[in-house]
């Protein structure tokens, strides 16, 4: 089931250009030469494999290795195919700097797909710059993150248009009062945070925090569960947020939670327990649920067939990352030309959405927010931008 979310275009506007990181520089793209197009198109894949955060990229490493092993079976790029180097940079950030640089330096990649994550993607634009390598991220949402980067491109759309759509959301659900318990180690939770205390309307009775790691919330729970609130939004992952959601439903705290696409996981449903995850709303780039494009359809019956599993939404982001890659290497000779094609990526139809790369190398593209109960997706409702 799928239907539109109305939104002022006021409020949609201030989504893409609020928190605006200005116009990205160019200085860079005039020093370097970038890496030559030679007998293969070179792709580095830089991602969470293993780690903290490795059930984002071990799912994009699926997604991308999907996609470029369509594209090699269609010919390639150009009669030329998709050579992969991959590399698991464990959920760290020195090691992200690590793989980009060798990505760049010893593999001579055409272009980069991950990290996943900001901090990480962040630490590894600096080596893309230098040697002139366009970085897709697939998933790295922090506002600001393309800001001075002539290199960096965001497939995901930004921590601030998250914000926005949990706040309208909460109007949605009739929630005049919410407590907001946010993963203070994390700039995409905070970033997330932040946009929502000045998009809500309504009451934020507690503005509480967590730490990365934590394991136990009873304590803060327990303080919680006596005040007069209609929903509790958490910014964060899913590594907290599951066992938030669990503890909190097994103290009897049954009003909706709300929380951004760090939910979007199979973790979230295990550290939660399918029993438990109810009433729960989250934003999402990508459903298995609802109607879809006959590329979406597609997508889904290869993914299922190859790793006998549903992707996730950073599998379908992954995937749409390495087409993107495909398709700004048409009649490139350099890594310098794949960007400035990619820079000029208009109306791209990929699996999680039609996407637009923009002025800053963000993209442009609508959301989905996703109801679920009993561990399971019962809606999805289209959010437009």
């Amino acid at each position: 089931m799928k239907k539109k979310v109305a939104i002022s275009i006021m409020t949609l506007a201030s989504i893409a250009f609020l928190t605006a990181c200005g116009n990205v520089s160019t200085g860079n793209s005039n020093s370097t030469t970038g890496t030559p197009i030679d007998k293969t198109v070179k792709i580095g894949i830089n991602l969470e494999e293993t780690g903290a955060t490795g059930a984002y990229g071990s799912a994009e490493q699926r997604g991308a290795k999907l996609a470029i092993e369509e594209i090699n079976n269609a010919g390639g790029v150009d009669g030329k195919k998709l050579e992969v180097k991959d590399y698991d940079n464990k959920s760290e950030t020195a090691e992200a700097t690590n793989v980009s640089s060798k990505l760049v330096s010893q593999d001579k990649v055409n272009v980069m797909i991950g990290p996943a994550t900001s901090g990480a993607t962040a630490a590894a634009v600096k080596n893309a710059d230098k040697a002139g390598v366009p970085l897709i991220t697939p998933s790295a949402s922090q506002d600001g993150l393309t800001k001075g980067h002539d290199y960096l491109f965001v497939t995901i759309f930004q921590d601030s248009f998250q914000g926005k759509i949990l706040a309208k959301y909460a109007d949605t659900l009739n929630a005049k009062k919410v407590i907001l318990y946010t993963d203070n180690g994390s700039d995409y939770a905070k970033g997330i945070a932040k946009a929502f205390r000045d998009a809500y309307k309504g009451e934020i009775v507690a503005d509480e925090t967590f730490t990365a790691g934590d394991t136990d919330f009873q304590a803060a729970l327990t303080k919680l569960k006596n005040k007069d609130f209609d929903a509790i939004v958490i910014p964060g992952y899913y590594t907290e947020a599951g066992k938030i959601v669990n503890q909190a439903r097994g103290m009897g705290i049954e009003k909706p939670i709300l929380g951004p696409d760090g939910f979007n996981s199979e973790a979230f449903v295990q550290q939660a327990t399918a029993e438990r995850a109810n009433n729960i709303y989250y934003v999402t780039g990508f459903s298995t649920t609802g109607d879809m494009t006959e590329k979406t359809k597609k997508f889904l019956e290869a993914y299922k067939a190859k790793y006998n599993e549903e992707p996730s939404m950073f599998a379908a982001l992954a995937y749409d990352s390495v087409y993107m890659a495909a398709e700004a290497a048409k009649g490139a000779k350099t890594s310098v030309d794949i960007n400035n094609n990619l820079a000029k990526l208009k109306d791209f139809e990929g699996v999680t959405g039609k996407m637009t790369i923009d002025k800053d190398h963000n993209t442009e593209k609508s959301a989905l927010m996703v109801t679920m109960n009993g561990g399971k997706v019962e809606k999805v409702e289209t959010v437009e931008p």
